[in-house]
């Protein structure tokens, strides 16, 4: 870790060593746009972690520039005080606090604005759609002095660099894209023309901040789209950009036409953009950050040492764990909780509003999760070696409780270990690591091979028992459901059987999916039977996209709105709502409908007198993040 712990000089901005943290959204913005003391505890962890600086999420700079309302603004003066407060906590921590600018152009929508968004070209948001509003002369340069404006009100709260975000696809980029611009005047045509908005922003900035204050610009090097940038353009667009003022460019891909590139799922390889940075640091006399999965401090150090960039972003990586740096620099890195690249935070900004993590129950709520030591130390007792049992011990643990853990299987991880099968999905493994590893830390007492009774739980009488024995898969009731052909997606997952020449797999949700794609891409043929309209509605939005297209790629089959009638020796007979039938010859027909709870114990156990915690699948069938959630959130209460 020698160099990514080496000081780093951006213009006089003193770094401690090479990680930053980027912009990213919290959504812990109230709706008027102040911070709420849970804003101010989220920055001052990610701080007290160890960063070298923290770049602040994209703050729009003008009302009109707004993705939502709980997006941070910098719009007003009014907005300086609490960008004072937070900019001071972050440094008082100990790192350097920055800032991103931003509007979002076409990608406002219009409920938030109650106007047609801005853009450069008649051209929509391909994600949002919806008639854009295309900005005359007047209207540009109004949008360059609210920048400077925005920029003189982040150097006066103390922030020590600033970031123009022109990137993923908002308006900025935007500009510079023949994807979404396709002007005829000096603002369009061509590279140059395009580079020109970017570059009159760059310079009002440096107006109004002086030559010596650090500027920083992010862009999409790569946008993957027909007419989008590509890194050889990029390098042209930022040597004008350096001219007119950059100090460092932080290197990023992607638009609002492909979202898999803004926020990388786990298909993507670690680092799978910093090829692109090394390629535009090469060019450029500026130092370069690169983000983009960047998940790990040794894959950090490898970047840094390989020359390939200056300084690493880690984004998702220090919401999963704020004490990243730290505990890479002190050689804990057993303790390192690392992001899996699952996008749950994704995920839940767009389904829930709020943002949240798989393996960091805490995150958006450090306070009211915080692991304080017990007053009280108990004897807790956990039934279930799954991601809700081992979050449960652990925190328990933390805190000061004598915990023992009971797995009626060989070894821990529950459904974790089926869940990390697939070929995408190996970075499930580290999450279990990190699992097991803080039971061998905190001196938990485990018992494998371990069938819980009533008698059992007497036998050890404890304060506190945590019931966290998970799921079963369902079987549909169906005539042949018991013939030898039919197998569990979890018989498939555990190593039952593998190598199947035809294949049906009756349910295309998460699990259905991802058993196709894996023996799809060990040869089989595959068809999976759907009884709704569309296959795996409940994955995260770019986990979907990426998976269906990998389904397409390796040319499995997808019938929709069909259901199991009736299995035979040789195949499953379907229909749909009307009775239409097809039968469908198989090897093997495995069953992926989803689970149901397991749980026989809790009622006797409570009847005893013990204190009693359910956690987990065994009350309702759901995510791995709601088990680890709640495991903490019962080791906090016990």
């Amino acid at each position: 870790m020698k160099k990514l712990f080496s000081t780093f000089d951006i213009k006089n901005c003193h770094l401690k060593n090479r990680i930053v943290m980027p912009g990213l959204a919290s959504f812990l913005i109230e709706n008027d746009g102040s911070y709420s003391e849970k804003t101010i505890e989220h920055y001052r962890l990610r701080a007290a972690g160890g960063p070298a600086m923290i770049i602040m999420e994209a703050h729009g700079v003008a009302p009109e520039g707004i993705v939502s309302k709980h997006q941070a603004r910098i719009y007003d003066d009014r907005f300086i005080k609490d960008l004072s407060r937070v900019a001071a906590v972050i440094k008082k921590e100990g790192s350097v606090p920055a800032i991103q600018i931003h509007h979002a152009g076409r990608q406002v929508p219009f409920r938030v604005i109650n106007r047609k968004p801005f853009a450069p070209s008649v051209l929509p948001c391909p994600a949002i759609k919806g008639e854009v509003d295309p900005l005359d002369i007047r209207g540009i340069k109004k949008i360059i002095r609210q920048f400077g404006d925005a920029a003189e009100r982040a150097v006066k709260a103390g922030f020590e660099l600033i970031e123009v975000h022109g990137a993923h696809g908002y308006l900025i980029n935007q500009f510079l894209s023949g994807f979404s611009n396709i002007r005829e005047d000096e603002y369009g045509r061509d590279t140059a023309g395009r580079t020109r908005f970017a570059a009159e922003i760059i310079r009002e900035i440096r107006h109004r901040i002086g030559t010596d204050f650090p500027l920083s610009f992010k862009i999409s090097a790569q946008e993957f789209v027909p007419g989008g940038l590509t890194t050889e353009e990029s390098i042209e667009i930022l040597k004008q950009l350096v001219k007119n003022g950059i100090d460092v460019v932080q290197v990023s891909a992607g638009n609002d036409a492909t979202p898999e590139w803004i926020c990388q799922p786990m298909f993507m390889k670690p680092a799978c953009l910093a090829d692109s940075a090394a390629k535009i640091k090469s060019a450029l006399d500026i130092p370069v950050m690169v983000v983009g999965r960047i998940n790990d401090p040794f894959i950090a150090e490898e970047i840094i040492n390989e020359g390939m960039a200056d300084l690493v972003c880690m984004g998702r990586g220090l919401l999963a764990d704020p004490e990243l740096p730290e505990k890479a620099r002190a050689e804990r890195f057993e303790d390192i909780r690392i992001c899996i690249a699952c996008n749950t935070c994704m995920q839940s900004i767009f389904r829930k509003g709020r943002i949240e993590c798989l393996v960091n129950p805490s995150l958006g709520r450090e306070k009211e999760m915080a692991i304080l030591p017990s007053g009280h130390p108990r004897k807790v007792m956990i039934i279930g070696g799954g991601p809700g049992g081992l979050s449960a011990a652990r925190v328990a643990a933390m805190r000061g409780h004598n915990v023992s853990l009971y797995e009626k299987n060989s070894s821990l991880g529950g459904q974790l270990l089926i869940a990390s099968v697939a070929s995408y999905k190996n970075e499930m493994n580290r999450l279990i690591n990190f699992l097991i590893n803080q039971v061998k830390k905190y001196n938990i007492d485990c018992h494998l091979n371990e069938n819980v009774t009533i008698e059992t739980v007497k036998r050890n009488n404890p304060d506190v028992v945590v019931v966290a024995t998970g799921s079963i898969p369902s079987i549909p009731e169906v005539s042949g459901s018991d013939l030898p052909i039919v197998l569990t997606a979890n018989d498939i997952l555990n190593g039952r059987q593998r190598d199947i020449k035809k294949v049906v797999i009756i349910g295309g949700g998460a699990t259905g999916c991802e058993v196709a794609l894996d023996l799809a891409e060990k040869g089989s043929d595959i068809t999976i039977v759907e009884q709704l309209p569309r296959i795996a509605i409940q994955m995260e939005a770019i986990t979907r996209k990426m998976i269906k297209k990998s389904l397409i790629k390796n040319n499995v089959r997808i019938i929709t709105g069909y259901r199991l009638s009736r299995v035979f020796k040789d195949g499953a007979l379907i229909e749909d709502k009307d009775k239409n039938e097809i039968f469908l010859k198989a090897d093997q027909v495995i069953i992926a409908v989803g689970n149901k709870p397991y749980n026989d114990l809790s009622e006797q156990i409570r009847a005893s007198g013990i204190v009693t915690y359910c956690i987990g699948d065994c009350v309702e069938v759901r995510s791995a993040k709601d088990a680890i959630y709640e495991g903490a959130k019962a080791g906090i209460e016990i």
